[in-house]
C-alpha cells in the first residue's frame, strides 16, 4: 500500500495532466491513462482517516487544481459531439464530488473531528460537501461521533447520510446498534429503491456485529430475503451465512433448494469470506 503523500501527489499529477487536454477527447485520454477517480479517492480516503498537518499543502494543491478544472471543463466540453457530451455528464460531476470530497479532507486536516462536525452541521452548506464530512467521521469512528451516526438511522433523513450511518453502526459494538439497524430495515422494506440500497450496508454491518439479538431477524431473512447473483447484495446468503455461525447449521431458505449439495457450503464458504474482506471498508455514495 502506498502512502498517504504519495497517493496525494500522483492525484495533483494526475489533474495537471487532465488540465493539460485541449479537446474533450483528450480529457478522456487523460483521465483514463492517469487514472484520477481511483487514484483520488484511494488518497482521499487516507486523509479522511487521520488528520496529520504536513499533508495540508498538498490537499490544498489538489483543491485547486479541481477547481480550476470545474471552470474550464464546461467550457471546453460545451459543443454537441459525442466527446463534450461524455465529459459534461460524466466527468464534470465527477470532479465535482471529488472537489466535495477534498474540501471535506482539508477541513480534516486543519481542524480535525470537530471541524468535519462543524460542516455537518452547516445547514447553509453543500449537501456534497456536508455528506463528505460526514462520511470522513464514519471513517474516523471515534466513540464520541456515536449520538451523531445514530440520529441518522432512520429513513426519514437524506439516504447517503443514512447509507453512511448504517455503514458505521459497525464500528460501535459497545452501544449494541444492531436492535437500530434492523428496525432501519423494517421501516425501509415497503420501499424498493431505498431496501436495495440500504439492505446492503445494513446487513453488512449486522454481520460484523454478530449478535445472536439478531437470529430470528435474519432466520426471516432465509425465505422472505431478496435474492441476487452478487452475495454482498443477496439477502438470502447473508442471511445463510448468519444462521450458519449462529446455530452451526444450514436451514431451510428460498435460494437453494438442496442444503445437502456440496455447491453450497462452498458458495456460502466463499460469500463468508468476501465478507470478512470488506467488513472495514466503507463505501462513499454518489452525492451530486
Amino acid at each position: 500500500m502506498q502512502n498517504m503523500p504519495e497517493l496525494v501527489y500522483r492525484f495533483a499529477e494526475a489533474l495537471r495532466e487532465v488540465l493539460d487536454a485541449r479537446t474533450p477527447r483528450g480529457v478522456e485520454g487523460n483521465w483514463v491513462q492517469s487514472g484520477v477517480d481511483e487514484l483520488g479517492w484511494e488518497a482521499l480516503r487516507h486523509a479522511w482517516r487521520r488528520d496529520v498537518r504536513q499533508w495540508e499543502h498538498a490537499l490544498d494543491e489538489v483543491d485547486g487544481l479541481l477547481l480550476r478544472l470545474l471552470d474550464r471543463l464546461p467550457v471546453l466540453a460545451a459543443a454537441a459531439d459525442a466527446d463534450a457530451v461524455h465529459v459534461r455528464t460524466f466527468r464534470v460531476p465527477e470532479l465535482e464530488r471529488l472537489q466535495h470530497a477534498t474540501a471535506a479532507a482539508l477541513v480534516a486536516q486543519r481542524y480535525g473531528a470537530a471541524g468535519l462536525r462543524a460542516v455537518v452541521a452547516d445547514e447553509e452548506a453543500p449537501v456534497a460537501r456536508r455528506y463528505f464530512a460526514f462520511h470522513a467521521l464514519a471513517e474516523r469512528h471515534r466513540e464520541s461521533d456515536w449520538p451523531l451516526f445514530a440520529r441518522y438511522l432512520t429513513p426519514d433523513a437524506h439516504h447517503a447520510f443514512v447509507g453512511t450511518a448504517a455503514e458505521a453502526a459497525r464500528f460501535y459494538p459497545e452501544h449494541s446498534p444492531s436492535a437500530l439497524l434492523m428496525e432501519l430495515f423494517d421501516a425501509a422494506r415497503g420501499d424498493l429503491h431505498l431496501r436495495e440500497f440500504l439492505s446492503p450496508r445494513i446487513l453488512e454491518s449486522l454481520c460484523v456485529l454478530g449478535e445472536p439479538v439478531t437470529l430470528e431477524f435474519f432466520r426471516e431473512l432465509l425465505t422472505a430475503g431478496h435474492t441476487h447473483h452478487l452475495p454482498d447484495h443477496c439477502e438470502v446468503t447473508r442471511a445463510l451465512v448468519m444462521v450458519r455461525r449462529l446455530t452451526g447449521r444450514l436451514e431451510p431458505n428460498a435460494k437453494y433448494g438442496d442444503l445437502a449439495a456440496p455447491e453450497v457450503e462452498e458458495a456460502l464458504d466463499q460469500a463468508e469470506r468476501e465478507f470478512e474482506r470488506a467488513r472495514e471498508a466503507l463505501n462513499p455514495v454518489v452525492v451530486i
